[in-house]
């Protein structure tokens, strides 16, 4: 293991993390709420420390990563840069290290859990860094550094694979940092689209940009107290619920479409990913006629809260937690779905569901012909037994993980549904849950204990259970 590596790196993320910090400068200087300072301050210390580290780390002189510092590197940035990206909390809104560590890792994970109740009353360059964190996050701030940063003089793939949502990375380049920079470019260019369609709508650039950061990332984080809800218009519910959608799908498909391969569509995933949110939002539709009295209405708060929940961003238009019973389950089960493999959302993951259950048929078909030979095709391609192995593991490790921190946090004598809930939209990177941590509430009451179990479930969440459970096996850091 090289550690110095390992410093370098760390490094030169405060570098980045540092410099993107300068945009909140600029809002702050346009709405003359008096904290540009602090942010100067916080960003001298991350240049200072992250300079340092690389003068120490010295020159790296190899283009080999294993996978051993991967799944290291990966796991550590998380913690540094959400302890690093708490400072403006802590300095400017005077937070605990446990509220301002428990938001930032929210934000960076882009899970949208909060920790604050009064939002609207924090300056608008705090805000502004808070739905950053999302942006940043969302597509990966390692896929970041490896897109701009090729002389870091590492080996991607690793990087990538540690942290990318999904069980596979498709590469859409021969190489690893091309393929990273066609990802970012296609996310820019949405980002930049939904901005200027949310403008349209009314909203200002602040309120644009930061539902914007919070919509590509699938976060959720918004700058108003009652979220999207806050807005009241139908123009501004639709467009945050396509561009949801779209966040939700694998970006590769999106980079192939703006190369004008339109036959990227026909991906079995997407059209999995698209049914199960056109049926969902059908049943939740129907449920809730009788709630707002007429077929459009039910269909557009319906829709904006299915996809939001599926692609785990976690905007809120209604108090879904009064909707029937039938709604309620439904958009709980699409709490373990989650959006494609390579979307900016968390959860399972599409395309391991869709895996498992066409394993499962295949199963059934053994039990009948077992003398049959049935192979596991998905695009046309076989799926060869050890990635099904892998996925099976995932999916016990996730639910086993899923119902050990919602004991956890039970014994902290909180009810069942807000344990099972808050555990779920933390492990699966959501925010909002039901009861106590439901859309009209958020997760300030919790024991700092329970912050920090939650901080975990957010992390080991956002990089797929093994990256980060791989760590505290005990032959990790044997030779």
């Amino acid at each position: 293991m090289r550690f110095k590596l390992i410093l370098r790196f760390e490094s030169l993320l405060l570098v980045i993390i540092s410099t993107f910090m300068f945009s909140s400068v600029l809002f702050d200087l346009y709405y003359k709420e008096h904290v540009a300072g602090y942010f100067l301050e916080i960003i001298a210390l991350g240049y200072i420390l992250g300079g340092s580290g690389i003068i120490l780390s010295g020159k790296n002189t190899t283009d080999y990563l294993s996978k051993k510092e991967g799944f290291l590197l990966v796991s550590l940035s998380w913690v540094v840069i959400s302890l690093f990206g708490s400072l403006p909390y802590i300095l400017i809104a005077h937070f605990s290290l446990t509220d301002a560590f428990f938001e930032t890792m929210s934000g960076f994970t882009t899970t949208g859990a909060s920790i604050i109740s009064d939002i609207e009353s924090l300056p608008k360059a705090l805000l502004f860094w808070r739905s950053l964190t999302h942006w940043l996050g969302g597509m990966g701030i390692v896929v970041l550094t490896v897109a701009i940063l090729p002389m870091l003089g590492v080996g991607g793939l690793n990087l990538i694979k540690a942290e990318a949502p999904g069980p596979s990375v498709e590469k859409l380049s021969p190489r690893i940092t091309q393929t990273a920079k066609y990802l970012w470019i296609a996310y820019i260019v949405l980002s930049a689209l939904e901005t200027i369609l949310l403008l349209f709508g009314g909203m200002n650039l602040f309120d644009a940009l930061t539902h914007t950061f919070g919509t590509m990332a699938t976060g959720g984080f918004s700058p108003k107290n009652t979220s999207v809800a806050w807005f009241n218009s139908a123009y501004i519910d639709w467009v945050i619920t396509v561009f949801m959608f779209i966040a939700g799908a694998n970006f590769a498909i999106h980079v192939k479409l703006l190369k004008g391969k339109f036959s990227a569509l026909n991906d079995e995933e997407f059209k999995a990913y698209t049914v199960i949110i056109l049926i969902a939002v059908f049943i939740v539709t129907l449920s809730n006629l009788n709630i707002y009295h007429n077929f459009i209405n039910s269909l557009r708060y319906s829709a904006f809260q299915v996809v939001s929940i599926i692609t785990t961003t976690g905007f809120v238009t209604a108090d879904y937690d009064k909707w029937s019973s039938i709604a309620k389950m439904t958009l709980f089960l699409l709490m373990f779905v989650g959006g494609c493999a390579g979307s900016t959302g968390g959860s399972i993951k599409v395309i391991r569901i869709y895996t498992l259950l066409k394993q499962a048929i295949n199963e059934l078909k053994y039990n009948l012909h077992p003398k049959g030979v049935f192979t596991l095709l998905i695009n046309n391609q076989p799926i060869r037994k050890n990635i099904v192995y892998s996925i099976s593991g995932f999916f016990f490790l996730y639910i086993a993980t899923f119902f050990v921190i919602s004991l956890i946090i039970s014994f902290f004598n909180i009810d069942m549904i807000t344990s099972l809930s808050a555990t779920a939209a933390t492990l699966g990177n959501i925010g909002p849950g039901f009861a106590l941590v439901g859309p009209t509430h958020n997760y300030a009451w919790m024991p700092y204990s329970a912050k920090w179990i939650l901080s975990f479930s957010m992390l080991i969440g956002r990089l797929e259970i093994y990256t980060v459970f791989v760590i505290f096996t005990p032959s990790f850091f044997k030779k």
